[in-house]
Protein backbone atom coordinates (compact mmCIF):
# COMPACT_ATOMS: atom_id res chain seq x y z
CA UNK A 1 0.00 0.00 0.00
CA UNK A 2 3.31 2.43 0.97
CA UNK A 3 4.42 1.79 -2.74
CA UNK A 4 0.65 2.66 -4.10
CA UNK A 5 0.43 5.63 -2.59
CA UNK A 6 3.88 7.22 -3.42
CA UNK A 7 3.32 6.20 -7.21
CA UNK A 8 0.02 7.84 -7.36
CA UNK A 9 -0.23 10.52 -4.77
CA UNK A 10 0.92 13.15 -7.14
CA UNK A 11 -2.34 11.92 -9.30
CA UNK A 12 -4.64 12.87 -6.87
CA UNK A 13 -6.33 16.17 -6.51
CA UNK A 14 -8.26 18.20 -3.98
CA UNK A 15 -11.55 19.66 -5.49
CA UNK A 16 -13.19 23.25 -4.06
CA UNK A 17 -16.09 24.33 -5.63
CA UNK A 18 -18.54 27.35 -4.79
CA UNK A 19 -21.01 29.58 -6.02
CA UNK A 20 -20.91 33.64 -5.49
CA UNK A 21 -23.48 36.03 -5.92
CA UNK A 22 -23.72 39.80 -6.12
CA UNK A 23 -25.68 40.21 -3.16
CA UNK A 24 -26.79 44.40 -2.27
CA UNK A 25 -23.54 45.56 -4.06
CA UNK A 26 -21.14 42.87 -2.08
CA UNK A 27 -19.86 39.31 -3.42
CA UNK A 28 -20.85 36.61 -1.04
CA UNK A 29 -20.13 32.74 -1.31
CA UNK A 30 -23.71 30.55 -1.20
CA UNK A 31 -22.30 27.51 -1.65
CA UNK A 32 -19.40 25.58 -1.71
CA UNK A 33 -18.22 22.16 -1.42
CA UNK A 34 -15.11 19.93 -1.56
CA UNK A 35 -14.15 16.85 -3.35
CA UNK A 36 -11.22 14.69 -5.06
CA UNK A 37 -10.81 14.15 -8.41
CA UNK A 38 -7.41 12.32 -10.70
CA UNK A 39 -5.27 13.47 -13.10
CA UNK A 40 -6.14 12.13 -16.85
CA UNK A 41 -3.47 13.44 -18.94
CA UNK A 42 -0.52 15.38 -18.25
CA UNK A 43 -1.61 18.73 -19.88
CA UNK A 44 -4.34 19.17 -17.09
CA UNK A 45 -7.54 17.49 -17.66
CA UNK A 46 -8.89 15.99 -14.18
CA UNK A 47 -11.60 13.34 -13.15
CA UNK A 48 -14.05 13.59 -10.75
CA UNK A 49 -18.15 13.83 -9.65
CA UNK A 50 -20.61 15.93 -11.24
CA UNK A 51 -22.49 16.47 -7.96
CA UNK A 52 -18.96 18.05 -6.69
CA UNK A 53 -19.20 20.55 -9.49
CA UNK A 54 -22.69 21.32 -9.92
CA UNK A 55 -24.25 24.42 -9.39
CA UNK A 56 -20.88 26.10 -8.93
CA UNK A 57 -19.44 29.34 -11.27
CA UNK A 58 -16.05 29.16 -9.22
CA UNK A 59 -13.92 25.54 -9.18
CA UNK A 60 -10.44 25.27 -8.05
CA UNK A 61 -7.86 22.24 -7.71
CA UNK A 62 -5.00 21.91 -5.05
CA UNK A 63 -2.15 19.21 -6.13
CA UNK A 64 -0.19 16.86 -3.34
CA UNK A 65 3.11 20.27 -3.84
CA UNK A 66 0.44 22.65 -2.61
CA UNK A 67 -0.05 24.54 -6.03
CA UNK A 68 -3.76 25.32 -6.37
CA UNK A 69 -5.26 26.15 -9.99
CA UNK A 70 -8.57 27.59 -10.90
CA UNK A 71 -10.07 25.21 -12.98
CA UNK A 72 -12.36 25.56 -15.99
CA UNK A 73 -15.47 23.23 -16.09
CA UNK A 74 -15.05 21.02 -19.34
CA UNK A 75 -18.62 18.94 -19.17
CA UNK A 76 -19.98 16.77 -17.07
CA UNK A 77 -23.26 14.37 -17.16
CA UNK A 78 -25.25 14.29 -14.12
CA UNK A 79 -27.00 10.54 -15.15
CA UNK A 80 -23.54 8.90 -14.73
CA UNK A 81 -22.16 11.66 -12.54
CA UNK A 82 -18.96 12.42 -14.03
CA UNK A 83 -17.39 15.82 -14.93
CA UNK A 84 -14.23 17.02 -16.14
CA UNK A 85 -11.84 20.02 -15.56
CA UNK A 86 -9.21 21.14 -17.22
CA UNK A 87 -6.71 23.36 -15.43
CA UNK A 88 -3.09 25.14 -17.24
CA UNK A 89 -0.08 22.95 -16.21
CA UNK A 90 1.92 20.95 -17.93
CA UNK A 91 4.20 18.20 -16.95
CA UNK A 92 1.40 16.47 -15.35
CA UNK A 93 1.42 13.06 -13.58
CA UNK A 94 -1.11 11.13 -15.08
CA UNK A 95 -2.88 7.86 -12.96
CA UNK A 96 -2.85 4.52 -15.10
CA UNK A 97 -6.58 3.24 -16.13
CA UNK A 98 -7.52 -0.27 -15.34
CA UNK A 99 -10.12 -3.00 -16.27
CA UNK A 100 -12.70 -2.70 -13.79
CA UNK A 101 -14.43 -5.70 -15.32
CA UNK A 102 -11.81 -7.51 -13.79
CA UNK A 103 -12.19 -6.86 -10.28
CA UNK A 104 -13.15 -10.26 -8.08
CA UNK A 105 -15.10 -9.88 -4.88
CA UNK A 106 -12.40 -10.18 -2.29
CA UNK A 107 -9.47 -8.19 -4.39
CA UNK A 108 -7.70 -5.63 -2.44
CA UNK A 109 -8.19 -1.60 -3.08
CA UNK A 110 -7.23 1.32 -2.60
CA UNK A 111 -8.89 5.30 -2.44
CA UNK A 112 -6.90 8.27 -2.11
CA UNK A 113 -8.86 11.57 -1.55
CA UNK A 114 -10.14 14.76 0.84
CA UNK A 115 -12.50 13.10 3.27
CA UNK A 116 -14.02 15.65 5.02
CA UNK A 117 -13.10 18.53 2.38
CA UNK A 118 -9.69 19.06 5.13
CA UNK A 119 -7.70 15.72 5.48
CA UNK A 120 -5.93 15.96 2.47
CA UNK A 121 -4.62 13.03 0.31
CA UNK A 122 -5.64 10.30 3.02
CA UNK A 123 -5.50 7.06 2.18
CA UNK A 124 -7.96 3.99 3.05
CA UNK A 125 -8.33 0.68 1.87
CA UNK A 126 -10.04 -2.16 2.23
CA UNK A 127 -11.75 -5.03 -0.49
CA UNK A 128 -13.93 -5.55 -3.04
CA UNK A 129 -18.01 -6.32 -1.26
CA UNK A 130 -19.43 -6.73 -4.84
CA UNK A 131 -18.90 -5.65 -8.35
CA UNK A 132 -22.12 -5.05 -10.41
CA UNK A 133 -24.14 -4.27 -7.65
CA UNK A 134 -27.35 -2.13 -8.79
CA UNK A 135 -27.99 0.87 -6.76
CA UNK A 136 -31.37 2.64 -7.08
CA UNK A 137 -30.73 6.08 -7.24
CA UNK A 138 -34.09 8.10 -7.71
CA UNK A 139 -35.74 5.40 -9.43
CA UNK A 140 -32.89 4.86 -11.97
CA UNK A 141 -30.33 1.76 -10.99
CA UNK A 142 -26.67 2.42 -10.92
CA UNK A 143 -24.23 0.00 -11.62
CA UNK A 144 -21.90 -0.08 -8.69
CA UNK A 145 -18.68 -1.40 -6.99
CA UNK A 146 -19.10 -2.21 -3.53
CA UNK A 147 -16.06 -1.80 -1.19
CA UNK A 148 -15.12 -1.80 2.16
CA UNK A 149 -13.13 1.31 1.95
CA UNK A 150 -14.04 4.47 4.29
CA UNK A 151 -15.63 6.83 2.13
CA UNK A 152 -16.79 9.88 3.72
CA UNK A 153 -17.64 13.51 2.05
CA UNK A 154 -14.96 14.55 0.70
CA UNK A 155 -13.93 11.68 -0.87
CA UNK A 156 -16.19 12.48 -3.84
CA UNK A 157 -14.41 11.80 -7.49
CA UNK A 158 -11.47 10.62 -6.38
CA UNK A 159 -9.56 7.34 -7.73
CA UNK A 160 -10.09 3.70 -7.18
CA UNK A 161 -7.02 1.80 -7.28
CA UNK A 162 -6.44 -1.69 -7.82
CA UNK A 163 -3.18 -3.54 -6.24
CA UNK A 164 -1.30 -2.94 -9.34
CA UNK A 165 -1.98 1.26 -8.53
CA UNK A 166 -4.55 1.07 -12.26
CA UNK A 167 -7.38 3.30 -11.45
CA UNK A 168 -10.96 0.84 -11.94
CA UNK A 169 -13.44 3.13 -10.37
CA UNK A 170 -14.78 6.41 -9.14
CA UNK A 171 -15.47 7.08 -5.60
CA UNK A 172 -19.17 8.32 -5.36
CA UNK A 173 -19.57 9.47 -1.24
CA UNK A 174 -22.74 10.71 -2.54
CA UNK A 175 -24.08 6.89 -2.70
CA UNK A 176 -22.46 5.81 0.62
CA UNK A 177 -23.40 8.00 2.56
CA UNK A 178 -27.02 7.48 1.58
CA UNK A 179 -29.29 5.18 3.46
CA UNK A 180 -33.24 4.86 3.14
CA UNK A 181 -33.60 3.82 6.78
CA UNK A 182 -31.24 6.91 7.71
CA UNK A 183 -29.26 4.34 9.60
CA UNK A 184 -25.34 5.34 9.85
CA UNK A 185 -23.27 3.69 7.28
CA UNK A 186 -19.61 1.70 8.34
CA UNK A 187 -17.72 -0.30 6.15
CA UNK A 188 -19.99 0.38 3.11
CA UNK A 189 -18.61 2.43 0.21
CA UNK A 190 -19.28 2.33 -3.87
CA UNK A 191 -17.44 3.08 -6.90
CA UNK A 192 -18.44 3.33 -10.81
CA UNK A 193 -16.63 1.46 -12.68
CA UNK A 194 -14.03 3.01 -14.68
CA UNK A 195 -14.90 0.64 -17.59
CA UNK A 196 -18.53 2.35 -17.36
CA UNK A 197 -17.35 5.55 -17.97
CA UNK A 198 -14.35 6.20 -19.55
CA UNK A 199 -15.38 6.46 -23.22
CA UNK A 200 -17.97 9.06 -22.01
CA UNK A 201 -14.85 10.71 -19.83
CA UNK A 202 -13.25 10.70 -23.51
CA UNK A 203 -16.00 12.27 -25.00
CA UNK A 204 -16.40 14.95 -22.98
CA UNK A 205 -13.07 16.04 -23.12
CA UNK A 206 -13.06 16.22 -27.19
CA UNK A 207 -16.69 17.98 -26.88
CA UNK A 208 -17.76 18.96 -23.90
CA UNK A 209 -20.55 16.23 -23.51
CA UNK A 210 -21.42 12.93 -23.92
CA UNK A 211 -22.55 13.19 -28.12
CA UNK A 212 -24.24 9.33 -27.98
CA UNK A 213 -26.95 10.15 -25.51
CA UNK A 214 -30.71 10.00 -26.94
CA UNK A 215 -32.45 13.95 -26.84
CA UNK A 216 -35.93 15.05 -27.40
CA UNK A 217 -36.08 18.28 -28.71
CA UNK A 218 -39.26 20.19 -28.75
CA UNK A 219 -40.49 23.84 -29.54
CA UNK A 220 -43.33 24.79 -27.45
CA UNK A 221 -45.98 27.55 -28.77
CA UNK A 222 -49.63 28.50 -28.67
CA UNK A 223 -52.16 27.51 -31.75
CA UNK A 224 -54.10 30.37 -32.96
CA UNK A 225 -57.80 28.70 -33.23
Amino acid sequence: YSELYKANVNSCVRINASETQNIFGQEATVMASSGSGFIITQDGYIATNYHVINGSNHVSVTLYDGTTYDAEVVGGDEDYDIAVLKIDAEDLTPVVIGDSSELNVGDDIAVIGNPLGELTFSMSEGIVSMTNRLINVDGTPFNMIQITAAVNSGNSGGPLFNMYGEVVGIVSAKLSSSSSSNASVEGLGFAIPINDVVSMIEDIMTNGYVTNKPYLAITVGTLQS
